[in-house]
């Protein structure tokens, strides 16, 4: 009976001490796929504002508003970590007053390399979209697990610091 009491014991011990590897391991692999997805939405991010700059300095805008663009992209590059949400929302809302007036993506379409720069304007916001939404799920996913009981009395998540959610305005059509 003792034997068997003893193996019993070490049986579960070793099947805890598994369950608990398998935890930590997990919250260690949110945490990387956090920072791979952080990694592509500040991609995501930089290639909006490249696009955005290129369209403003490329005369095929009325100065007024190649000179809104141009400011909007200059704040997302000088932005600090706090105050990055908001000059990106900021970008959007100066990309969605550029490209919302009536009749200019009409008239841009008529000139093939003015074409080109929108079609590539609206290509990396709605890669910024997609990075964003997924950004935010994967961070959701690593918090959801980071405050699970056993993650939060064995400290299983480490010195990683827990995500942070990046919310923005990103919606490029006219009605948002």
């Amino acid at each position: 009976m003792t034997w068997t009491f003893v193996v019993l014991v070490v049986l579960a011990v070793v099947l805890w001490w598994f369950y608990v590897s398998w935890r930590a391991s997990r919250l260690d692999r949110l945490h990387n796929r956090v920072e791979a997805a952080r990694t592509a939405l500040d991609l995501a991010l930089v290639r909006r504002s490249s696009a955005a700059a290129e369209l403003a300095s490329s005369g095929v805008l009325d100065p007024a508003t190649s000179l809104l663009l141009a400011d909007a992209v200059r704040r997302t590059r000088q932005a600090g970590p706090g105050e990055r949400d908001l000059a990106e929302s900021d970008l959007t809302g100066a990309l969605r007053a550029t490209l919302g007036v009536p009749g200019l993506r009409a008239e841009l379409a008529t000139d093939e390399g003015a074409e080109a720069m929108v079609a590539e304007v609206d290509a990396a916001a709605h890669q910024v979209f997609l990075a964003r939404k997924f950004y935010n799920d994967v961070a959701g996913r690593t918090l959801d697990a980071r405050r699970r009981p056993l993650a939060r009395v064995l400290h299983l998540s480490g010195s990683a610091k827990p995500p942070q959610f990046f919310d923005i305005d990103d919606e490029m059509s006219a009605a948002a």
